[in-house]
């Protein structure tokens, strides 16, 4: 008897690719999906790292956010040279404000942009220190400047949006993996 798609243990034929301002789950949300899916969880920001050999706040300090941008353009593009197969791609908060990127993110699998709204972002967000684009005077102004100046470009990106300002990471991960079933049924 065929499986149907929308059953929570059919294996899934697709990577995901996480989008979405920082704070909105990323990460999080990432491990969780790797964990239940059984991939490999990716997260760019950490290739980054790799790549450079030196940490975000480093990059930004020393080379600036353009330089950042470059390294993150070319860790995607290797993603998509590798063809992977089982993984979840968890992606820098900024990855879609070049427009190069976008078709790489499509090349790697379905992309997912995880939304909250701006109180939930900056509530997560002013937890981390270490972000670099909130050593402003006014983080609180810079989150929601950056939050209007990309949420049409994460719209323009995603296949799917999911909004975690009330979500479990659970109940996102969960949603995530019925939805990427449901467009990507297992070929029986």
């Amino acid at each position: 008897m065929p499986v149907p798609s929308d059953n929570l243990e059919a294996p899934l034929s697709i990577n995901l690719v996480l989008i979405g301002f920082m704070g909105s789950g990323k990460s999080s949300i990432g491990r969780l999906l790797a964990t239940k899916l059984g991939f490999h969880l990716l997260d760019t920001d950490a290739l980054v790292v790799e790549a450079a050999g030196m940490q975000i706040t480093d990059i930004f300090q020393w080379k600036g956010e353009e330089a950042f941008r470059e390294y993150e353009s070319q860790v995607l593009a290797c993603l998509v040279d590798r063809n992977l197969r089982g993984a979840v791609v968890a992606t820098g908060g900024g990855i879609v404000t070049r427009e190069a990127n976008l078709p790489l993110l499509h090349e790697l699998g379905f992309v997912v942009q995880l939304t909250a709204n701006e109180e939930v972002i900056f509530e997560r967000v002013s937890r981390n220190k270490a972000r670099p684009l909130l050593h402003t005077p006014n983080p609180r102004e810079t989150v929601s400047h950056l939050l209007s100046r990309r949420a049409p470009l994460y719209a323009a990106a995603a296949d799917y949006t999911l909004d975690t300002s009330t979500k479990s990471h659970a109940q996102a991960a969960d949603e995530i993996i019925a939805e990427a079933r449901r467009r990507y049924p297992t070929p029986l």
